[in-house]
């Protein structure tokens, strides 16, 4: 991959500013690269994202726990949940004590699934194996951390 003042076609103002453009435009061909690999599953990386903390949990969990883990803190985990429900990869429950908590718990379906999605070469997994040792990625981590203070 190039460096980020040719990939955008644009010169940048000084190195703070190539750092957030950087960063930014490197979420994005993660992301982007990560929704065509779901795509022939027919699911989203917020799916599956909801996927991988219940496949973690290993049983029931409350929505609300569900919604504190996700990677993105996006408002509509219950609509995303609905459409996994759908697809019989989670299973949902009311609370026999309080109405308002909803628990949910993957499927066998959903666990095969992931399954299946974990056996695929990942393009960005490749690239971070190839191009990236693990001290470099521990302290560009270290650095994200930095940066979200």
């Amino acid at each position: 991959m190039a460096k980020i003042d040719s990939e955008i076609k644009s010169k940048l103002v000084n190195d703070h500013h190539r750092f957030v453009t950087n960063l930014v435009f490197t979420a994005n061909w993660v992301q982007n690269a990560f929704k065509d690999e779901l795509k022939p599953f027919g699911i989203s990386p917020q799916q599956f994202n909801i996927l991988r903390i219940l496949r973690g949990e290993g049983g029931w969990t409350a929505m609300s726990e569900l919604k504190d883990g996700l990677l993105e803190k996006a408002p509509n985990a219950t609509r995303l949940a609905d459409k996994l429900l759908t697809k019989n990869f989670i299973e949902r429950r009311n609370s026999e004590s309080d109405r308002r908590v909803v628990y949910v718990r993957i499927t066998k379906a959903g666990m095969q699934l992931m399954d299946e999605i974990s056996q695929v070469d990942s393009k960005v997994q490749m690239a971070l194996n190839e191009n990236i040792s693990a001290e470099d990625a521990r302290y560009v981590s270290e650095i994200l951390d930095k940066f979200r203070g």
